[in-house]
């Protein structure tokens, strides 16, 4: 293995371990949400049904935007072919 790949599989490797716990922590807040709503309110399956499902939602959003590397970049992007002086 070369060196350069070194760094590659351990960003990989890291991603991976991120998407993962992304994604158990969205449905244990969820979950854990919902349970506390349904002894909150009384209905028993249903706030950990809606709350299982929007769980799952915010993990696909997280893990997409992980992915993506959407949202962690300080500031903005300039668009492609933009020049700093030509505003219109």
């Amino acid at each position: 293995m070369a060196g350069g790949d070194d760094g590659l599989s351990k960003r990989s490797i890291g991603l991976a371990f991120r998407i993962g716990i992304e994604m158990v922590a969205a449905m244990i807040v969820g979950v854990g949400g919902g349970m506390l709503l349904d002894n909150w309110l009384g209905t028993t399956p249903w706030g950990l049904i809606g709350m299982f499902f929007l769980g799952a939602g915010a993990g696909i959003v997280n893990v997409y935007r992980a992915v993506n590397g959407i949202g962690y970049a300080p500031g903005y992007r300039k668009q492609p072919g933009s020049e700093s002086g030509s505003e219109q």
